[in-house]
Parts: structure tokens; sequence; C-alpha cells
């Protein structure tokens, strides 16, 4: 984005002392409401249909509306940076009520311990604020660039620059937004096309490789929907009757892959920490965050998640269930699994603008029934790990679109203010969804309406694991690990990997056809590349406008 338009030029030239504070009545009278209605939906959404929206870009286009009525109080939302924060406390209640919150308290209670359903929300909240608190300090970092993709961020902030800057880029983003609006209605992943013209080329080309072969082995075939109408080209590819999930070598055949390109991502994480840092100064937060912070950080962060854990044990009575040495296993395990958790997910949010929270801490979940834990350990386990990782991505989104607002690093102070202010917001939008968590969840559970993956949480841990699950664990670890290894930086194994957990055939395809006209576009002009990158933007803001108000359409009305 340039700063020739003299209204962004102005508020991007703010002092730090200017900047919009999370605490200020404007926004705080509109950014509370916003939080609730973010966990409203949140909180529907995934109990009725498993999944979250992204509810930042509504959250800034609310403001938008609102500072166009000529009302004093009003015009004050015309700020870019006020602007910035509602949608960052909206995102952050939505996200923290449904994937850290809802999800991990119904766990205990699945299981027959309703009396930890409270402990276990406790828990869930200081680890989801630590999760925060973690990218707070670890953005900006080689490991997590603020100039990384990050999809959704780059959406929500090129749709509030667009109504200031006008011109080209405005129309374009309208254009893209149409895109992603009509797309969505035929069934495409048009959030999944956006990030394929602007996400890393390898590793959105590894996550459609993923979707593509998971999608194949569940149809049996080569098949997808468009408006309604099937296209079925190849059927029965592996025999009549075959269903993939009947063969344990297929069945672990993701999470194997998983497994070994976390291990290997891990490793990388962790030469790329104990390299000698560039700099001299011990941190800077405007832009660079030197790899001694990050350390820091991480290890502060493993002892707050060590006594989150001992605190659930306690809790949950689980102390006194399993032997000294198997108890400090499981205490060092959990916290490790946390953390390992935020990372992993945060390295796919960052490439592909999609985090597989559930689906890593279901790896972990299975890792920790291969060591023996008993099984209220594991749903404490599981339920734990589920809490970190979605808001250390969600956030990581928000503090790209205010990088982008304020200039890009432009000015250090203001960069700086602006992030401890969003990340203040943040807080505000957790203690919204710990409120509105603690109030409905029995509601909620009194109907038996809990959230699908917390049933499937605890049907595994029922079902438990075997030496040949390890066994087909271990042989799928390799092919993600060497995929990982030849990826380097760009992840290519833990995107190959989040393909074949989440992906199917029409993700995979439109993947494909982005990055295909992505690629003649960009050789034909290079100019074409900015060009995709606006309406990329626009086409994953037209997708999740079009999921918020369909699927809060959806739930009006509804009598169960």
């Amino acid at each position: 984005m340039t700063n020739e338009n003299p209204e962004l030029k102005k508020q991007q030239s703010i002092s730090a002392a200017e900047h919009p504070k999370a605490w200020d009545p404007q926004v705080m009278i509109l950014g509370i409401p916003l939080a609730v209605v973010g966990c409203i939906i949140g909180l529907e959404l995934i109990v009725r249909t498993g999944v979250t929206p992204n509810t930042s870009i509504i959250g800034a286009l609310f403001a938008i509306l609102l500072s166009r009525i000529p009302v004093a109080f009003l015009r004050k939302y015309r700020s870019i940076h006020r602007q910035n924060l509602l949608q960052t406390s909206i995102s952050a209640a939505t996200f923290s009520a449904a994937n850290c919150m809802i999800l991990p308290i119904g766990i205990p209670v699945i299981m027959g311990y309703p009396e930890l359903m409270f402990p276990m929300l406790i828990g869930v909240m200081l680890a989801t604020c630590v999760d925060a608190t973690i990218l707070y300090n670890c953005f900006g970092s080689e490991m997590f660039p603020a100039e990384g993709a990050w999809p959704p961020g780059v959406a929500a902030a090129d749709s509030i620059l667009a109504v200031i800057e006008k011109g080209k880029k405005a129309v374009l983003l309208l254009v893209g937004i149409g895109l992603g609006w009509v797309g969505k209605i035929a069934g495409l992943p048009m959030d999944l096309l956006g990030v394929s013209w602007f996400g890393d080329f390898g590793a959105m080309a590894a996550l459609a490789a993923g979707s593509l072969v998971i999608g194949v082995l569940k149809v049996n075939g080569f098949s997808f929907s468009i408006f309604g109408h099937a296209f079925n080209f190849v059927t029965n590819a592996f025999g009549e009757g075959f269903v993939y999930t009947d063969h344990l070598s297929l069945q672990y055949m993701a999470h194997g892959v998983m497994i070994g390109a976390g291990i290997i991502s891990l490793v990388q994480c962790g030469i790329a920490l104990f390299k000698k840092s560039k700099g001299t100064k011990a941190v800077d937060t405007t832009n660079v965050v030197s790899n001694e912070h990050m350390k820091k950080t991480l290890g502060v962060g493993f002892g707050a998640y060590l006594v989150i854990a001992l605190f659930l044990a306690v809790v949950g009575g689980i102390i006194t269930k399993m032997s000294v040495p198997q108890f400090i296993l499981w205490l060092i395990f959990a916290a490790f699994a946390a953390e390992a958790s935020e990372l992993i997910v945060g390295i796919s949010a960052m490439y592909s603008g999609w985090f597989p929270g559930f689906a890593t801490a279901l790896i972990f979940l299975i890792v920790g029934m291969l060591l023996g834990f008993p099984k209220l350990a594991l749903g404490l386990l599981v339920g734990f790990t589920a809490a970190t990782g979605p808001c250390f991505s969600d956030m990581a989104y928000d503090l790209k679109c205010g990088y982008i607002l304020r200039g890009r690093g432009a000015n250090p102070e203001l960069e700086k203010e602006g992030r401890k202010q969003q990340f203040l917001a943040e807080l505000m939008g957790f203690a919204v969804a710990f409120v509105m968590v603690a109030f409905f969840a029995n509601k909620y559970f009194g109907q038996g309406l809990f959230v699908a993956v917390s049933n499937t949480f605890v049907a595994t841990i029922d079902a438990g694991a075997s030496g040949e699950i390890a066994k087909w664990l271990l042989i799928w670890a390799i092919p993600g690990a060497i995929i990982q290894l030849l990826g380097g930086k760009r992840q290519l194994g833990i995107l190959f990997a989040t393909g074949l957990l989440v992906g199917n055939i029409i993700n995979g395809l439109t993947i494909a056809a982005g990055l295909i006209i992505r690629l003649v576009a960009v050789r034909a002009n290079k100019e074409n590349e900015q060009t995709l990158n606006i309406l990329g933007a626009g086409a994953l803001a037209g997708a999740a406008i079009y999921s918020f108000f369909t699927a809060t359409l959806g739930l009006v009305g509804k009598k169960d």
C-alpha cells in the first residue's frame, strides 16, 4: 500500500501517543458489544456446525459503516487504528469462546466429570492468555515475521484501506469480494483461491497436493460438486466398497505425516532459535524480534504451561492416579504439547491462512495414548492442547492487519504502541469470552450440544491405542519428515499434512487452479502480481462475509 492518499498518510503519520487506546470509551463502547456478538456467533456455529467464522472483517466493516453516519461521536470510528482494535476484539472473542473454551471444557463433561468443567475453563482461559502473550512477543521474529503472508490479516487490512484509498484498488477489492461471494454460492472454497494468489506458492502447492490425495481416498475416485451438480470423473478407483478408514494403514496416514513433519519443523525452529542473532539489541519490538528474546519468551511460556498443567492435574485429581515418574512425564509432555502445537499451527496459519488446531491436538492425544496415560489425564491433556494454537494464529492475523494499517513498520514507535493496544484489545475479547462461556456452557451441554470434535477426542480415548497404530504412525512419519526437510523454511511437510488432515478434492483443485492462474498471469506481466494480491484479498473477504451472513441467518429461527 502506498501513502499517496492524504487521509491515509495523515492517519499513518500520527505519533505513538496519539494511537487510540484499547480502554478508550470509543473503543470499549463498541468493542464489548461486538465481542459479545462474536462470542454468540462462535458458540452457536461451533456447537451446531463444527466451524468458527472469521469475524474480524465483519467488525471492521461494522465500524466503517458507523463512521459514515453524520454524528460527531461516530466519526471517531473513521480512524483505521480504532477499526483495527475493534476487529481485533471481536475476532479474539469469537475464536477464544469457540475453539479455546467451549470445545475443551466439553471433554470432561462428556467423559462423566461435569465437576471439572469450570476448573477446565479456568485452565484453558489461562492457556489462551499465555498463547496470545507468546505470539505478541514473537510476532516480527525470523520464525513469525510481520512480513509473512498471514492471509486473513491482509484481507482485513485491504478491506479497511479500500474505503480510504478508493480508486482502482477499491474497485479490484470489490470485484474480489464479488468473486468470493459468487464462488461460495457455487460451493467453491474462495478463501483458498484468494490465498493461492498471495500466499507462499510452494506452501499452497503442498496444501493442494495433500487435499487431493486425501480427497481421492475419501471418495474412492475423483469427483466434486459445483452449484449442487456432481462431476464424477473416476469412481471405485480402489475397488468397489473401498472405505479408506477401514484400513488402519490409511486411517492414520495424515497423523503420521504430520508427526514426522512436525518433528522436523520443531527441529528447524530450534536451529533457527539458536542461531547467532543478527542484531545487537536484546529485542527490537518494532519489526525484528531477536532469537534471544524469542528463546526467553518460549522458555517463560513453557514454564507458564507447566504451572497450568499442574493446576489441571491437581483439580482433576489425576496427580494421585499416576506414579510419580508417569506424572512428571505427563506434566512435561502436556506443556510441550501446548507449546509445540501453537508453533506448528502458527506456521501453517502464516503460510496458508488455515490453522489445523483440532488435528494437531488429536495427534498429541494419540502420542499421549501411546505413552500410556490414564483416560482422564488424556482428556485434560487434549483439552489443554486444543486451547493453544487457534488464538495464536488469529492474533497474528490481527497484528498483520495492524502492521499494514500502520505503514508496515515505517514508524517504529507507532508500530510498537499499536501492537501493545491490539494485545490489550485481544485480552478484552478473551475476558468477554470467558464470561459468556461460563454463563452459557451448561445451557448448551444441558441440551446435548457439544462440539463435534470434543466427542471425537473422547471417542478416540475410549477406543484406545495399539502397537499397530504406533507402527503406521512411525511409517508415515518418514515421508512427512522427508517432505519437510526438502521444503526447508517453506514448511511443505506441515502444509502437505494439513491438506491430508482437513482437505478434500474441491479444495485441492481450487488451490491448484489459483496457482496456475497466478503463474501464467505473473509470467505475462510482473505487475499482475499486485492485481492478484488485491483480488485474492477481496475473494478471502467476500468468502468470510458470505459465510458470516449465511451462517448467522441460518441460525435465526432454530428451535433446538
